[in-house]
């Protein structure tokens, strides 16, 4: 196999580039002897390793888990990559707490002496505060926007907003304007936001249960987040009518915003019942061009799955070879690739494993707020969550229309037919897969990213996604285009751009 896909390398057309790319398309032997390294018989190998019966699934947190963080380690440490993790290691851990609210000491506390409990008249939507809680000046929003910039714009800098949200046309609070608001809101720095809204009595009381429950969850990934609650009409009420805000009759009028001669303190605290940590793994092959090498592109794919899931039948174990060994066990095989160029690629090249994806991305926005680098400095995410299933000669790589790496996806594709594996476009935007794997957290940093994905199956988080069900022949195959894609990019003097809609949309959080 080796000798034909050399064989049909020497003969391959390579397309013109222009010299302003400085394309890694122009580059030798040498890219071919790398390209030979990333084998089936490798990625089949590394994929047993992570999903044997005795690595237990890889829960995070998990002493499995942290066995395998620490063979990738070993794997890194063996191809030469530099280790980028806590002190001198390849693995950089976070704290991962399991919390309740404190309800004893959490709340509103309203400038006449009056209380707005948290549990009962008050719920957590998320964020939370120190224990001393974030005063501020009251600011009330009410009516319906002609856009989210009305909002977005609204002088909310260091203040409690009380922001009453209109309804839908059916008479529901209007959750779908709140979902699209209020990342733009937050950007606009308020001490906290406090939704004041009209429930039936059974959502509100599913909605207070929640706020209440036992969570699990990692520790600060950059700061704590200003905490947004919700507290009902009925409860806001008196409060809003003392400055003549009356709350059910202002919420279909044109958008307004009014600062009240009067201030409040928001408490969120939690009590830590249980306090761990899990590891992410981390490696950088350090990039050959003087002024470029202090640019980096991220390799990413998450080494956890979901553990014992099924403790009762006869096999027990999700062993997660698809989701997602077979990404992990990729990004290691491109770093093998990567490291046996004569000539390194011109930007640095981080290769991560992270852990607590099925958890809510957890490894990855740790990693995403605490890079070893500079933030700024990475200019590109390549993430590969399942690759060994399905068709063969097919792979879908959501992002594409994001950025201008969807045009250097499909360049690099079309330069090298003898992969036989066609990238193309997300299948089911309707299950929003771009906001589910790990890429998210590097988007939501304004760093472009692509999604390698080869879809669910009938295995996904069952014990049957097991070793023997891999086509690691294929997975090889979309390795190499992986390897093929990063080498363009890290080559290429340009840094890659978003496209200025997509832009707006996902890392501004303006929707309309």
């Amino acid at each position: 196999m080796r000798l034909t896909i050399l064989a049909t390398a020497a003969v391959l057309t390579v397309p013109t580039v222009c010299p302003a790319q400085e394309s890694s398309l122009r580059l030798g032997s040498d890219v071919d002897e790398a390209v030979l390294s990333i084998t089936p018989e490798d990625i089949i190998r590394r994929i047993g390793v992570m999903a044997h019966d005795s690595m237990k699934g890889r829960d995070t947190p998990s002493p499995e888990l942290d066995e395998v963080a620490s063979w990738i380690g070993e794997e890194f440490r063996a191809l030469g990559l530099a280790p980028a993790g806590d002190g001198d290691s390849f693995v950089q851990r976070y704290a991962v707490v399991t919390r309740r609210l404190n309800t004893a000491v959490s709340g509103v506390q309203l400038p006449d002496g009056r209380t707005w409990e948290l549990g009962t008249e008050v719920a957590r939507f998320s964020g939370e505060t120190s224990s001393d809680g974030v005063t501020g000046k009251v600011v009330v929003l009410s009516g319906r926007p002609q856009n989210t910039d009305e909002i977005s714009t609204a002088d909310v800098n260091g203040r409690v907003v009380l922001w009453i949200i209109p309804r839908t046309a059916s008479g529901d609070p209007d959750f779908g304007l709140v979902n699209r608001a209020l990342s733009g809101l937050q950007a606009a720095n308020p001490a906290a936001v406090i939704l004041v809204t009209d429930r039936t009595l059974p959502s509100w009381q599913q909605t207070i249960a929640r706020t209440s429950r036992t969570e699990t969850r990692t520790g600060a990934v950059g700061g704590l987040a200003p905490p947004v609650l919700e507290v009902l009409d009925r409860t806001a009420g008196s409060f809003l009518r003392d400055y003549n805000i009356d709350a059910r009759g202002s919420r279909e009028r044109p958008f307004s915003s009014r600062t009240l001669n009067a201030s409040a303190t928001v408490v969120t605290t939690f009590r830590i019942l249980e306090a761990a940590s899990a590891p992410n793994t981390v490696g950088i092959l350090e990039g050959s061009d003087p002024e470029l090498k202090d640019e980096y592109i991220v390799y990413s794919a998450h080494m956890d799955h979901v553990g014992v899931c099924q403790p009762n039948a006869a096999d027990q174990i999700c062993n997660g070879a698809d989701d997602d060994a077979s990404g992990t066990a990729g990004i290691i095989e491109a770093a093998e690739a990567f490291s046996m160029l004569s000539t390194k690629p011109r930007r640095s090249i981080i290769f991560l494993a992270v852990s607590g994806e099925e958890k809510g991305l957890w490894g990855s926005a740790y990693f995403a707020a605490n890079p070893p680098v500079p933030g700024e400095a990475i200019v590109a995410n390549l993430n590969a969550d399942m690759i060994g299933r399905n068709w063969p000669d097919t792979i879908v790589v959501i992002g594409k229309e994001h950025s201008d790496l969807g045009a250097t996806m499909d360049r690099v594709n079309a330069a090298h037919p003898e992969l036989n594996m066609t990238a193309i476009d997300d299948l089911w935007p309707e299950e929003n897969f771009y906001f589910r794997s790990d890429h998210f957290n590097f988007a939501r940093r304004g760093i472009p990213i692509l999604f390698f994905f080869n879809g669910t199956h009938g295995d996904y988080h069952q014990p049957s996604d097991e070793v023997d069900s891999i086509d690691a022949e294929k997975e090889s195959r979309i390795v190499k285009l992986m390897f093929y894609l990063g080498l363009e990019i890290a080559n290429t003097t340009a840094r890659p751009e978003w496209n200025p809609e997509s832009y707006r949309r996902i890392v501004q959080g303006i929707n309309d």
